[in-house]
């Protein structure tokens, strides 16, 4: 995953759909998934399993409130759209635990 992608961005774009589902289906807020981008670690992957039509990426991080999280995203015009995002499963975090 090229992280300088991640650096051009300038914002996020948000569906409000999907910003309704992450809140419904995992309690995450539009703003606890922004914070993961500016903590460190971040560590950010190529989702090749549905990039279909554009290409996906996932993002393990934390929260302000150090809370871990796993988003799927796209990149759009230098603006990070969420698609979705949930607590990190136990290997999620296992993986995220080695890069501290």
């Amino acid at each position: 995953m090229n992280y300088e992608m991640i650096k051009q961005c300038v914002g996020f774009q948000w569906d409000d759909g999907n910003s309704d589902k992450n809140w419904i289906l995992h309690q995450v807020t539009r703003s606890e998934c922004e914070q993961i981008f500016f903590n460190q670690p971040l560590i950010l992957g190529c989702d090749d399993k549905h990039s279909i039509t554009e290409q996906r990426i996932y993002a393990l991080g934390q929260t302000d409130e150090n809370r871990t999280l796993f988003i799927a995203c796209t990149i759009r015009e230098k603006l990070i759209r969420i698609i979705s995002a949930r607590d990190m499963s136990k290997k999620e975090r296992e993986v995220y635990s080695h890069e501290k």
